[in-house]
This record gives C-alpha cells, structure tokens and sequence, in this order.
C-alpha cells in the first residue's frame, strides 16, 4: 500500500491500539462485504448466504447434511433451511436423503448449481483482487500471516468431528 500512517506521538495503551485494530478491521470487513453484496446482486441476481452456501457445497461434491452446512457457515440450522428451500427452488440445489442415517438429509449442487456457482466464484475472485489491489504479494502475505495469528489452528473450512466449525482459510 502506498498511504503509509505516521505513527502516534503520544504513546497509548496496548489495549487501546488493539480495539483501533478491531475497529478497522471491522470496518475494512463491513465495506468489502457490502462491495461484494451488491455485485453479486447485480451481475447474478443472487445474495453473499446463496454465495456462501455454494460455496460450501462446491467444496463437498458428495454433499453435506444440513448440520455440517449450517456448522460450516456457523449459522443456525434454520437460516441454513431458508436458504437450501431458495436454491432447490432456482434448481441449484438438491436434497438427497442420506444413505448413512435415513434421518438426515444432504444437500448439494446440482449441474446447474456448480456451473452458476464456477461462474460466480471467477468473478468474486476478481472482484476481491480489484477490491484489495493496493497490496502487493509481500504485503498481501505478511497480513494473511498476521490475521492466521489470531486463529492459530484453524484453517481451509473443515468441520472437526467433534462438531466445531473451522474457518474458511485462504
């Protein structure tokens, strides 16, 4: 990035620099994700928990029961619903009924899910290079390594067995 901030002269609490931190992170988050929100909008008529639910099931070919999906996204089994009811109805989605546990049902892409969804995914790709391109590679590394800091041990969107999401790492 080529804006650099010149330090504070007045030195403040640790605590303090780390909630301006959080602030901005936040922040930073909140403006990318309304970017991306309103581009999926208007060039795929679709929402980022569609995107997000693709995106889940795209990384799971043979499918996932609705407990995996919605403790993947770490949301609740009945906002994950709303959304699967939305995509089987746009014929994105199909449930299945799971040959391990006839109790559970599996969802995953249809054809036409996975082929929308390949479409989608190169064009968010762009949309988040063009979004951050004022870092570089070196820059863009160092930031990965210090936000990988603060979730040491979790990484590349695996459920553990006992049950606890992980985080979708890069």
């Amino acid at each position: 990035m080529t804006a650099q901030r010149r330090p504070r002269l007045n030195a403040e609490p640790a605590s303090k620099q780390k909630l301006r931190l959080w602030i901005r992170l936040l922040r930073s988050t909140r403006i990318i994700e309304l970017k991306v929100r309103e581009r999926l909008r208007l060039e795929f008529a679709t929402t980022l928990p569609k995107f997000d639910v693709m995106a889940a099931l795209e990384r799971r070919p043979a499918g996932m029961t609705m407990t995996e999906l919605s403790r993947y996204l770490m949301v609740s089994n009945g906002n994950v619903t709303g959304i699967i009811d939305r995509l089987v109805a746009e014929s994105m989605v199909a449930r299945l009924p799971d040959e391990k546990d006839r109790r559970a049902t599996l969802v995953r892409l249809t054809a036409k899910g996975a082929r929308h969804f390949d479409a989608m995914a190169v064009a968010h790709e762009a949309w988040i290079s063009e979004i951050i391109s004022e870092f570089d590679s070196r820059q863009t590394e160092s930031l990965i390594a210090l936000l990988d800091a603060l979730n040491p041990g979790r990484c590349r969107g695996d459920v553990k067995a006992k049950g606890k999401p992980q985080l979708a790492g890069d």
